[in-house]
């Protein structure tokens, strides 16, 4: 190496910072290693995390090297993401992977048609939401890799996202990742398909082709890595063009398990602003819900952004709901329950599951491969419904577990 100082960083630093850190590393010539470590919890773990800093730093072969560290009470997945990024950012990595080892918690699946009334949002680079997020009981939680991610800090996110999938209990919630816009969340995929990813998020999707080509990357890593669990894809739909293809997009992918709608983007696309009433997207929003049907996938709605109106969120559920939306993202974990709440099956709703779902069972009883209530036959689709309806309701003790002993 020549004589010129060659030096990066990563992460975040500063009196307001918590669980996260900031580090940097400088190349010289031959000074060997030097470790300035400075942490807030170095009486009880200091010992621990010089320990994970010269693995990593042995992992990438880095002979002479000032490394600094300023810990403001970050796990080893969030310590272990910021080092690497700046490896990588000075560009001695050699395309290797430092990997944690997998939390055996984080290694469940999911299924097309699993319940999606709630996703919680959490920016990707920000790690002091990750660790307590599915304490709040969201049925998603999305690690964000677009919009709430800085361009200068996209690849941090990559890494910090690909390390949480790994380390961080997401107490049974669905793993989701929102990646960038294509084709650059296509890079995001080798962070995310080997590590469990559960639901990917496709942001302003505008055509089938761009879907198929998503597919097709994510079958070649899941082949490369020899990843059997299933991975589904919820394309969001943000524009005039994307609303005036909802149909071909939902259909694009076996993959695909819902339609999402982003109304923010849309409205500005459309040239309006976007109100309370919601007139101003009241085409887009049945399109997505018919399109979605028609394909046999859920539909969800946008997020609410005043975390504050609690009023106001509910009744933006109940008018989702009306329109056959069958969830809605969350920024805040307050609003996870009001969600959960106004997308509870009303009475009317659990009578008619139970008629439904009885009727199943008794035919399977008989061995009758049709379904029937009177003269109306049943398909699979809305027997699986309604065995969530039933689902939803023992959830919220409206019924018991045992209603249909008697």
């Amino acid at each position: 190496m020549n004589n010129e100082i060659k030096r990066a960083s990563a992460g975040q630093k500063g009196d307001k910072i918590r669980s996260d850190c900031y580090c940097q590393i400088e190349l010289k010539s031959a000074v060997g290693l030097e470790f300035k470590i400075k942490s807030k919890v170095n009486v009880m773990y200091g010992k621990s995390i010089r320990d994970l800093v010269a693995d990593i730093i042995k992992f990438y072969d880095i002979k002479n090297a000032i490394i600094t560290i300023e810990d403001y009470g970050a796990l080893p997945f969030v310590l272990a993401a910021r080092i690497e990024t700046a490896i990588r950012r000075l560009g001695i990595d050699g395309g290797k992977e430092f990997l944690l080892p997998f939390n055996k918690k984080n290694l469940y699946t999911t299924t097309v048609d699993k319940p999606r009334r709630s996703r919680l949002y959490l920016p990707g680079n920000e790690p002091k939401f990750f660790v307590n997020a599915g304490l709040h009981s969201p049925d998603g939680i999305i690690l964000d890799l677009e919009d709430s991610v800085a361009p200068t800090e996209k690849d941090a996110a990559q890494m910090m996202v690909r390390n949480a999938l790994r380390s961080v209990d997401f107490y049974g919630a669905e793993r989701m990742v929102r990646i960038n816009q294509l084709p650059a969340g296509l890079d995001d995929l080798k962070y995310i398909v080997p590590h469990n990813v559960n639901v990917i998020l496709i942001p302003k999707s505008e055509t089938a082709e761009s879907i198929r080509a998503l597919e097709e990357e994510v079958d070649r890593l899941k082949k490369l890595h020899n990843n059997k669990k299933e991975i589904y894809f919820m394309p969001i739909l943000e524009s005039a063009l994307g609303i005036v293809n909802a149909h071909e997009i939902a259909v694009a992918s076996k993959r695909n398990c819902a339609l999402a709608i982003g109304l923010e983007d849309y409205t500005a696309d459309i040239g309006t602003q976007r109100t309370a009433e919601g007139k101003e997207s009241f085409f887009a929003r049945a399109t997505l819900v018919n399109a979605a049907k028609a394909a046999g996938i859920q539909a969800i709605d946008t997020v609410f952004s005043d975390v504050n109106d609690t009023e106001g969120l509910k009744q933006s559920v109940i008018d989702a709901k009306s329109l056959g939306f069958e969830g809605k993202g969350c920024i805040h974990p307050r609003q996870i329950a009001v969600i959960h709440e106004a997308f509870a099956p009303t009475e009317g709703e659990i009578e008619k599951a139970k008629k439904i779902v009885l009727a199943f069972n008794d035919a399977k009883k008989k061995g009758l491969g049709v379904i029937a209530i009177g003269s109306k036959m049943i398909d699979a689709p809305v027997v699986k419904r309604a065995q969530n309806t039933i689902k939803s309701a023992i959830e919220k003790k409206l019924i018991s577990v045992n209603w249909d002993s008697n």
